[in-house]
């Protein structure tokens, strides 16, 4: 079948013919190997030709039949431009080593372009395009010349057997034994890439025995109800993979819809596969994953305020979780849980959802494993894009993409906002190219339209805050009280650490005693962003410059004062003998912050050097008409135990094209949060803004 598509074949066009350069056959027949310089027509711009001067493409191509062997190697390399551009390609069918009946396919190619007129990136694209092109149209070649070789009659080729003499002329010699049957291709589609691997099925004929034991194959019966279309590769290699498990693994074995999840997510490549999986086991083992649903119960505070639940099916089956995203405070949730309880309640949706999918699976009497996403962006804005958040999000999808790959079968994003790119921008790079697939994004009332909702989840489920008719008990989400934020110490106590790193510092701020952090700018025009909330006391906010670096940080906690600070540090920089003006100038005016505000802040840098960030102490003001202390002044006096304020502060360096195009610029978070925002004041200055929510 493969030779027939020589010396042309009107299934690739640009195939336009080829002509035979060296042919040898051994005595034997046992050795074929036939040399072909092929003509191609490459769907390249005109210009690009103009400019090499060529208008087709020639490829030798080296084709080895090694009947003994049952092999046939393919070597191509490129003879035009070969000074300048370097193809090789490789193809290779053999016998299955398990499976004598199987034909495993491999083709592999590499591509090394030296130089090109200046048009190197564009040959690139062209070279990877076809390629692509001619691998997707691989199975349909083949399938439609054994088609056509079924129709002629011929349904099986002998198999090569050495030749044998005859020993007298009454003897006849033994013919040649048919033994493998017409080929029968599997459905599933050749995989894209520069690395492809198929294995063909051939049904086997009923005199002949079937190679391997009964443990070497799935029950279809099993495989249909459970597992769904496999083809012999693909149900070969997971066979494998549970053997190695069995055999190497001490720990739990992941039943076999799990494995199978981790081999889809590598194109059934066993050894990445074992490698994601044994760390995902090992992952599963050091937190006790496995037992998160029977042994943590999430804090109040996430069912409270976390805007996210379990709601039916849709129209495949797959369990339907929904997020109502733009009602949630994210910051808040980070603040009050850290980062590690957020972590792990999301885990626990995700165990959560394989439990459902295996319930379902039962259900339907088909397999269902993954579940399906639908999330509300209603009210999402710029204030969303808090960065810590925003890296807190990320780390939660590299453990999810790392653990719970091919769980999500589809992502139904309701509701974008004219923000939503920014927030996309940031978050895609980090999501799987087969995860991506699934999105499906919608802006304003998009979803109610032809193509939208109703086309995915039965009209009796639509939640009823998307105009549906079903009560949905999903939590509306809220602002979390400040009363609830923890300190970074506090969450540290956690018992089981899913990240070692924290977001935010504490610091102890005393009378006359600041507390100072150093950041060195390089380049010009970077920009420093601040986030810290007052949690304790009244506290001024000063951005200070430096030429020259201040002297080693001097800690102050049992110090002058005698007072421990157990919940943060205090770190002084600015020498007493410094003076203003001189030593180093103030680059912002004093912010006033009280207590319970919160401060997001940036500072677009002029020059290079040593920049201080100081949150200082706030001594209360007298009544300018009389010397005597007012009596509000003595009762915030009396509030503020031994003069010591609390900050819980995070700051980033960001270069201005980054800060710009990608991330939020802090002027524009004046909008507030939505419908759940307090009252807002701002305050902002020539080149750095900052909003306080009180």
């Amino acid at each position: 079948a493969y030779e027939r598509r020589f010396p042309t074949c009107p299934l690739i066009p640009m195939f336009v013919a080829s002509d035979t350069v060296n042919e040898y056959k051994s005595e034997d027949e046992a050795i074929h190997v036939i040399e072909r310089r092929c003509k191609l027509d490459i769907d390249a711009p005109r210009l690009l030709k103009k400019i090499a001067g060529v208008d087709y493409v020639y490829f030798v191509q080296k084709n080895s039949l090694n009947r003994r062997e049952r092999t046939l190697h393919i070597e191509a390399y490129n003879e035009t431009f070969s000074n300048r551009v370097i193809i090789n390609e490789h193809c290779s069918y053999t016998v299955h080593p398990d499976n004598e009946d199987w034909t495993c396919f491999e083709q592999s190619a590499s591509l090394d372009i030296k130089s090109f007129f200046g048009f190197e990136s564009t040959v690139e694209k062209i070279a990877m395009k076809q390629y692509t092109s001619n691998i997707k149209k691989g199975k349909e070649i083949i399938e439609y010349y054994l088609k056509q070789l079924e129709e002629e009659g011929i349904t099986f080729v002998p198999r090569w057997t050495p030749p044998v003499a005859c020993k007298s002329e009454t003897n006849t010699c033994h013919p040649r034994r048919p033994v493998s049957p017409a080929i029968n291709i599997p459905e599933s589609a050749t995989k894209e890439g520069l690395s492809n691997k198929e294995i063909l099925n051939t049904s086997s004929s009923p005199s002949e025995p079937t190679a391997g034991t009964p443990d070497d194959k799935l029950d279809a019966d099993y495989i249909k109800r459970y597992l769904g279309d496999l083809t012999p590769m693909q149900e070969s290699c997971l066979i494998r993979l549970r053997q190695w498990l069995q055999e190497t693994h001490k720990g739990k074995i992941p039943k076999d819809e799990h494995i199978l999840r981790f081999l889809r997510a590598r194109d059934f490549n066993i050894d990445k596969a074992r490698e994601i999986l044994c760390q995902s086991l090992t992952w599963r083992k050091q937190h006790q994953v496995d037992y998160i649903l029977d042994t943590w119960n999430p804090p109040q505070v996430l069912q409270d305020y976390y805007a996210g639940g379990w709601h039916h099916h849709d129209k495949d089956g797959r369990p339907l979780y929904v997020l109502r995203l733009g009602q949630m405070d994210t910051k808040g949730l980070v603040r009050a849980l850290g980062e590690e309880a957020l972590l792990r309640y999301v885990l626990s949706i995700n165990e959560e959802g394989l439990r459902r999918c295996e319930e379902n699976t039962k259900v339907f009497g088909r397999p269902i494993s993954s579940w399906t996403c639908l999330v509300d962006l209603e009210g999402l804005n710029m204030r969303h894009l808090w960065r810590p958040g925003v890296k807190a999000l990320l780390r939660i999808i590299e453990v999810v993409e790392a653990n719970y790959p091919e769980t999500l079968g589809r992502l139904l994003i309701l509701r974008a906002p004219r923000v939503f790119p920014v927030l996309w921008t940031l978050v895609s790079p980090f999501i799987d190219d087969n995860t991506r697939k699934k999105f499906l994004i919608y802006a304003g009332n998009d979803y109610q339209g032809p193509g939208g909702l109703l086309d995915y989840i039965d009209k009796e489920i639509i939640p009823d805050f998307l105009g549906g008719e079903c009560m949905c008990e999903v939590p509306e989400g809220g602002l979390v009280p400040k009363s609830l934020y923890r300190t970074a110490e506090e969450l540290e106590n956690e018992d089981i650490k899913l990240w070692t790193e924290t977001i935010y510092q504490s610091a102890s701020v005393f009378k006359g005693a600041p507390h100072e952090v150093l950041i060195q700018i390089v380049d010009a025009s970077s920009v420093i962003t601040w986030d810290f909330d007052v949690c304790k006391g009244d506290i001024v906010f000063n951005i200070f410059h430096s030429k020259r670096a201040p002297q080693p940080p001097k800690k102050d906690s049992l110090g002058a004062h005698s007072i421990t600070s157990p919940g943060g540090n205090n770190v002084q920089l600015i020498d007493k003998v410094w003076q203003l003006g001189r030593d180093y100038s103030m680059v912002e005016s004093p912010l006033i912050c009280k207590e319970g505000e919160s401060v997001q802040g940036s500072h677009v840098t002029r020059w290079p050097g040593f920049y201080i960030l100081q949150w200082k102490f706030h001594s209360m003001p007298a009544c300018a008409t009389t010397n005597l202390p007012r009596v509000d002044d003595v009762l915030a006096s009396l509030q503020v135990s031994s003069h010591k304020c609390k900050v819980m502060y995070y700051t980033e360096v960001i270069g201005s094209e980054d800060f710009r195009g990608s991330m939020t610029s802090l002027e524009s978070s004046h909008s507030g949060f939505s419908q759940l925002s307090a009252a807002t004041t701002s305050s902002s200055q020539s080149h750095s803004s900052s909003m306080i929510s009180r």
